[in-house]
């Protein structure tokens, strides 16, 4: 009996030049940042991979990044924030919080790990759709080296010689702006639209 051996598969985004399967630009991330990407409409960056990301509302990330300064790419789909970070940080997370001591208080602050994934902006200098996620701070190489973009990590792990900016101080800024956020709406009476905090919640 004859064995028969199925073609090799090719990889969609060899079949579109290059391009991943729902939409233009799933190839650019991963020819030029090495990121893994999955089909759809939009296109999704995979975390857990070469990044992770802490998912906040906006009103708060931008409160957050007016404290901090520097940060990795930082995300923006609706009305909420994707800060991207060191792979590894999103399981760190709840245990960082205790230790900030943060630990339960409601905030609605996510942690996107392994097996998670956010909305694939346009690369940097594509044009944004109205509704569509987009970078605030767009993905780039390290200016002193050609590799992947820097992101925030404990300092003195993963940081590539004290490069990176520190996790501690983004996760730290990040809560005191959610919990002022939540604050916030209480005084004024209400909570808008807003998705509950569920820890590695996936869309």
């Amino acid at each position: 009996m004859a064995l028969t051996v199925p073609p090799p598969r090719v990889p969609p985004s060899a079949e579109r030049g290059g391009d991943a399967p729902g939409g233009p630009w799933g190839g650019w991330y991963e020819r030029e940042l090495g990121w893994a990407t999955a089909g759809g409409s939009p296109v999704r960056l995979l975390t857990g991979l070469r990044f992770d990301a802490l998912v906040v509302p906006a009103v708060a990330g931008h409160a957050a990044l007016r404290r901090v300064g520097r940060t990795g790419p930082v995300a923006l789909m609706g009305l909420r924030m994707s800060l991207l970070v060191a792979p590894g940080s999103a399981e760190e997370l709840p245990g960082l919080l205790d230790w900030l001591e943060w630990g339960g208080v409601a905030l609605a602050l996510t942690g996107r790990g392994a097996g998670g994934r956010i909305t694939a902006p346009p690369p940097p200098g594509r044009p944004v759709e109205p509704g569509a996620a987009t970078w605030l701070r767009p993905p780039g190489p390290s200016r002193e080296q050609d590799e992947a973009p820097v992101l925030p990590a404990f300092s003195g792990f993963g940081s590539r010689g004290g490069d990176a900016p520190d996790l501690v101080r983004l996760v730290d800024a990040v809560a005191t702006e959610c919990h002022r956020a939540r604050l916030t709406r209480a005084r004024a009476g209400g909570f808008p639209d807003e998705p509950a905090a569920q820890p590695l919640a996936f869309s």
